[in-house]
This record gives structure tokens, C-alpha cells and sequence, in this order.
């Protein structure tokens, strides 16, 4: 073989073996953020990873010539490159909350709990009857902002007769931070009964959406919030308690997740820091009270477009080409470490049915025909909760019902508001109890 050909293939071994001892090195500081769970924004395991291959390197060099003597240092000195990237916030560490909405002013409540909350109001804007229960509106994610989307239905309803309240739950939109391990299920309920409170109108009627009807299904069974509602309307619940939580059961008809173009703009997960913070999260191997980053660091690198297929999961498919666009870049805001958290409190809860088979509060759920829930979230409410008087199958939507295409705002107000007047329901009344087979059946 020819020298030239020899010293080829000596190169390339030796590049092939600083590659594998740069990834080596890499796959040791991912596996030591996650044992010290970030400590130190990951300077704990960047300095051990270091010192580590430091070591390996003075040892692999100690037979060569000076010069050769600093080949092995050449993986330690990328990985360190790479991996630094990972320790250095590159979003604001303070919280840096959304701007005010033209449209509605925001108020700012502090409840009996220690919570303080954004507030926004829709006072009844037609010259028609006004309907005397103020209306309250709890919102899905469960720890983010109320979208745009979100609040041009409010103000539909609001044009209809009602009083409109609207609160983003601790944490989420403009509402104050909560130390990470306050975020409870248990808490998001307490301050449901202290808002109410502090609204001083006696009782309310309550529209809960997502994450927000499971907030409200606990509501229900719990006595002594349950008095301060008037009627419930639960809409494409989650699940309700940690039985209900571990069910992997039959979702609606084919949402547009797998059809729908990629999400356009920004997003944190292209940077190296939130992609391994967020991703580590989401696995189980980093705490939501991670030192890695802050609570309001990651809110502020958080982004529309790193929710991906999320978002194109609420519509049908035949809506895939058309997602309308649920928020602005400046009013969106989630909570990715918060709302783990409080997902996590209620996967770890013994179940509430018994407590939920009490409930005396009249009560709607609303299920959609393309949701991209579990179909045993919304059935094991209508199974144990006696107080559901109606059942309503929106066709033609998916999780998020009132998305602004063709006549689904109308609809949905339409099915909300018969409820709430206690007038006949403009859908059948399905599925009923008895139907619940039935429905598992279908959708299998």
C-alpha cells in the first residue's frame, strides 16, 4: 500500500476516534445534568465533563512528545465548545410578561391564596337582556396565556347578554409566578374559589376548556367550591385524576396532527440550552424546578412554533391546509416547566370519583367530533358526575372548538349559551351513560 494511502487511513481512524470520544464526552454531561438535575445552569456537570476528559487526556498523552502530547486534548476542547453552549442563557432570566392587549384592559387580583392573577372583563355589549350570573371562563394549557383566539369568543358571548370574566391561572399570560412547587391541581382550584370570591356576585356560571375543565370537574367535587358555582360546562376535558391519567384509551376521528404544515417562526428548542433543558423535561430526567433554567427563563425563550403538532392536533384534518392562527407572537405565553408540574400533581392523585358521584351542580360536557383527547377523560366525568344534564358531540371541530373557521364560534356559543339558559339543546343529547360503549366502540 502506498505511503500516501497509509497515512490516509491513520487519519482517518484518529478522526474517527476524537469524534467518538467528543460524542462520549457529550453523552457524559447530558447524563450529568440529569443526575445533578441541572445545577448550577449546568455548570456542575460542564466542569465535571471537563475535568473528566482533562484527565483522560493528560493520561492518553503521557508516553508522546510534547507536541503529540496535545492531540488527545483537541475532543475535550470541542466538547467543551458544544456543551458550553447548554450553560449560557440566551433568553432574559427575569420574566419578561406580554404587553397590554389593545382591546381590553387588564386588571391584576390578588386572592386569598397568595396568588395574583391578569383579569380581563367583558361587560354585556348588546342593548338586549343581560343574563344576571356573571360568566367565567378557565382556560386550557393548563400554565399559559388566554389566546387572541380565546378571547374573540369571550367577547362573542359578551354581544350575547353575558357578563364576562376571564382569569389566566397563576403563572400563565400576565399573571404572577408561583414558586415551582406551588403549581398544584390543588392549588389551580383554590384559586378558581378564591376568584370567586373576590368577585363578590355570588354565584357563577363556568365555562372550564382543556386543561381548565379539569380544574373544573375538581371543582365540582370538591363541597366547598362546588357551592360557588351556578352551572358547569366542561369542554374536551383532560384527565381528571391519576386513574384516569394512566388510561391509553380510543381519541376522536383523525385530527390534523400528522397533515398539517410544520409551524412557522422561532424556536427555543433550535437552541442547544432549551433543547436539552425542555427535551430532558419532557422525558422525566430533568425536575420541573430544574437548576438548568429558571422558571422565567424558560417562559421567556418558550415559543408558538415549540408547541409543533400540538397546536395542528385541535383541528380536523380537513382543516390541516387551513390552521388559522390562534395567538400573536406578542400575547402567546406557556409555561412548559409549570405546566409539567401541575400535570404531574394530577397524575399522582387518587382518583375523585367517589367525591365527583356527590355533585349536585347542574353540568354540560361538550366533546369534540376530531378531539385528539382520550376519549376515557371526557366518559369517565360523564360516567361519575350525576349532575350532567346534557352531552354535547360537536361534528366538524376538533379539541379546540370555537377556532374562528366557518360558523364553529356560533355553534359552540349556540350550545353554551342553550345550556346556561336552560333552553332545549340544539344537538342530540350524546353520548348518554349508557352510551358510553358505544362510543369506545366507534372509535376504536
Amino acid at each position: 500500500m502506498p505511503t500516501s494511502a497509509i497515512r490516509l487511513v491513520r487519519f482517518t481512524g484518529r478522526l474517527l476516534l476524537a469524534l467518538v470520544a467528543v460524542a462520549a464526552l457529550v453523552v457524559v454531561f447530558l447524563a450529568l445534568i440529569a443526575l445533578t438535575d441541572g445545577a448550577g445552569s449546568g455548570l456542575a456537570a460542564w466542569l465535571t465533563t471537563l475535568g473528566t476528559g482533562t484527565v483522560l487526556a493528560l493520561w492518553r498523552g503521557r508516553h508522546r512528545t510534547w507536541p503529540a502530547r496535545l492531540v488527545p486534548f483537541l475532543p475535550v476542547v470541542v466538547a467543551a465548545a458544544l456543551t458550553a453552549a447548554v450553560c449560557i442563557p440566551t433568553a432574559p432570566t427575569a420574566r419578561r410578561y406580554p404587553p397590554a392587549l389593545p382591546f381590553v384592559s387588564t386588571q391584576h387580583w390578588n386572592l386569598a391564596t397568595g396568588s395574583r392573577v391578569a383579569v380581563y372583563h367583558y361587560p354585556p355589549a348588546n342593548p338586549g337582556p343581560r343574563h344576571p350570573v356573571p360568566f367565567v371562563y378557565l382556560h386550557g394549557g393548563p400554565i399559559r396565556g388566554i389566546s387572541v383566539q380565546d378571547h374573540t369568543f369571550l367577547q362573542l358571548l359578551a354581544r350575547q347578554g353575558y357578563d364576562v370574566y376571564a382569569y389566566e391561572q397563576a403563572g400563565g399570560g400576565r399573571s404572577d409566578l408561583l414558586p415551582m412547587d406551588q403549581y398544584t391541581i390543588s392549588r389551580a382550584v383554590r384559586d378558581l374559589a378564591a376568584f370567586v370570591d373576590r368577585l363578590d356576585k355570588g354565584k357563577v356560571d363556568i365555562l372550564g376548556f382543556s386543561g381548565g375543565g379539569v380544574v373544573l370537574t375538581r371543582a365540582l367535587a370538591d363541597p366547598g367550591v362546588a357551592t360557588r358555582l351556578h352551572r358547569a360546562i366542561i369542554a374536551e376535558p383532560g384527565p381528571m385524576d391519576g386513574p384516569t391519567a394512566h388510561i391509553t384509551g380510543h381519541k376522536g376521528r383523525a385530527s390534523a396532527q400528522d397533515l398539517a404544515p410544520n409551524p412557522t417562526g422561532p424556536r427555543s428548542t433550535h437552541v442547544p440550552r432549551y433543547a436539552v433543558a425542555f427535551g430532558l423535561m419532557r422525558l422525566g430526567l430533568l425536575t420541573p424546578d430544574t437548576g438548568l433554567i429558571g422558571q422565567a427563563e424558560g417562559d421567556n425563550a418558550f415559543t408558538a412554533a415549540d408547541l409543533g403538532s400540538d397546536t395542528a392536533s385541535a383541528y380536523c384534518a380537513r382543516d390541516a391546509h387551513r390552521i388559522p392562527s390562534e395567538d400573536t407572537a406578542q400575547n402567546f405565553s406557556f409555561s412548559p416547566a409549570a405546566s409539567l408540574r401541575v400535570q404531574q400533581t394530577v397524575k399522582d392523585s387518587p382518583s375523585i370519583a367517589p367525591l365527583l358521584r356527590q355533585s349536585r351542580t347542574p353540568a354540560m360536557l361538550m366533546i369534540a367530533e376530531c378531539s385528539s383527547q382520550v376519549r376515557q377523560w371526557a366518559t369517565a366525568i360523564l360516567a361519575n358526575d350525576p349532575a350532567i344534564q346534557r352531552t354535547q358531540y360537536m361534528p366538524g371541530v376538533g379539541h379546540h372548538m370555537w377556532n374562528g373557521l366557518d360558523d364553529n364560534n356560533d355553534r359552540a356559543a349556540a350550545v353554551i349559551t342553550a345550556f346556561l339558559q336552560d333552553k332545549p339543546a340544539p344537538l342530540p343529547h350524546y353520548p348518554t351513560r349508557d352510551e358510553i360503549p358505544t362510543v369506545m366502540r366507534d372509535h376504536k
